[in-house]
């Protein structure tokens, strides 16, 4: 008899595999067309992100951002100056070689999608054309439009990865509020139902290659490739 398995199970949501939707009410993002000056209104923890955040103030409107090292409440951030400050928020073709920035736009008013997570930066690397190249903190350089926005500065909580969990309990929950897949176990150790490596009476392997026509919840292990042969 055929069975749902787990990573069926948890795309198609349920009691048991459900965002935590409490942790998810903040959401990261500039909106358009700022200018003038904003203030940070405070300074709070979200469970769902791994930085402290922080809620900014502007023309009666508000917005969250993950906060830099040494951010504090009733600070002004300013726009449209070309100041260089940490905590402005500036297209990139305003912001000076070499300086720190974090939550990148991946196209001109989108928000901010690039390095986000505590402890990290970027940095502005040269300009090519119309194009402003960043090395971000894998060491490799990205291309990004001239007008695209970014925050002056380095998020705040380094250090979260060198502080240990201590107990599996504390990580399951941490994991939990994020919904991640936790704890990752191997295939072969699964129950028949639940992975299609699972059982395998004995130990005995399957094989690795999924079908070709089997559904997006199946597709473990070595995809089949679309084509094969050599190309002609």
């Amino acid at each position: 008899m055929g069975k749902t398995i787990i990573q069926q199970a948890r795309g198609h949501g349920s009691m048991t595999y459900q965002v935590r939707k409490k942790a998810y009410i903040y959401r990261i993002g500039y909106p358009r067309n700022l200018t003038g000056i904003g203030e940070v209104a405070r300074l709070f923890n979200s469970s769902a992100h791994s930085t402290p955040m922080a809620e900014i103030r502007w023309q009666g409107k508000k917005f969250y951002i993950p906060a830099f090292k040494g951010m504090y409440e009733g600070q002004e951030i300013n726009f449209n100056e070309k100041t260089i400050i940490e905590g402005n928020i500036l297209k990139l073709k305003d912001i000076p070689i070499n300086t720190n920035i974090y939550c990148i736009e991946s196209r001109p008013n989108d928000g901010g999608v690039f390095v986000r997570t505590s402890g990290n930066n970027a940095v502005v690397n040269r300009v090519v054309g119309e194009k402003i190249e960043i090395l971000m903190p894998s060491k490799k350089g990205k291309e990004f439009n001239e007008n695209c926005r970014a925050v002056i500065g380095v998020i705040a909580g380094a250090g979260r990865l060198d502080k240990p969990f201590v107990k599996a309990g504390s990580k399951f929950f941490k994991m939990k509020a994020r919904n991640k897949f936790w704890p990752r176990t191997s295939a072969v150790k699964f129950n028949a139902i639940d992975h299609p490596f699972g059982s395998g009476r004995g130990k005995r392997i399957k094989s690795k290659i999924a079908k070709r026509n089997a559904p997006p919840g199946a597709k473990v292990g070595l995809i089949r490739p679309k084509r094969t042969g050599r190309k002609r």
